[in-house]
């Protein structure tokens, strides 16, 4: 049986007036089921992670964005089929160039937070800490 012994990722921070974008993923999701978070994505083969931010925020949103900066980087511990697999991911504040957010499931949600809003939402401990790393990086990202 093939399974990933890494993944690489790649999260957008999405920045617009002080708020931020988060989605709810669809309760048929594996992992973090009905959980609030970033927009986020495997990167494809040889795909560089600002060109997956981008393809994953199009794919998840259907938002065009534009990479403003790196904001940092994080990993975690994931199970795949029962085997633990590493996840490495660069984080990225985006800028929209779009705003019409068009989610893939109908079960899916989105929301543009402040920073203090983030508590009103059930987000896991690891987007909210993509979520201030970006912010604590971006001093003016109240555009």
């Amino acid at each position: 049986m093939d399974y990933p012994g890494e993944n690489r990722l790649a999260a957008a921070v999405v920045a617009h007036r002080g708020r931020v974008l988060l989605v709810r993923r669809s309760e048929t999701e594996r992992f973090l089921p009905r959980v609030w978070g970033v927009p986020c994505g495997k990167l494809e083969p040889h795909e560089s992670p600002r060109d997956g931010v981008l393809r994953e925020l199009k794919e998840e949103t259907g938002l065009l964005g534009k990479v403003v900066r790196k904001v940092g980087e994080s990993s975690f511990l994931s199970t795949y089929r029962g085997h633990e697999v590493k996840n490495w991911q660069d984080n990225f504040l985006v800028e929209p160039l779009s705003f019409d957010v068009v989610l893939p499931l109908p079960d899916q949600e989105h929301r543009w937070l402040l920073p203090a809003e983030l508590g009103t939402v059930d987000i896991d401990d690891y987007n909210r800490d993509i979520v201030r790393q970006a912010f604590s990086a971006v001093s003016a990202f109240s555009r």
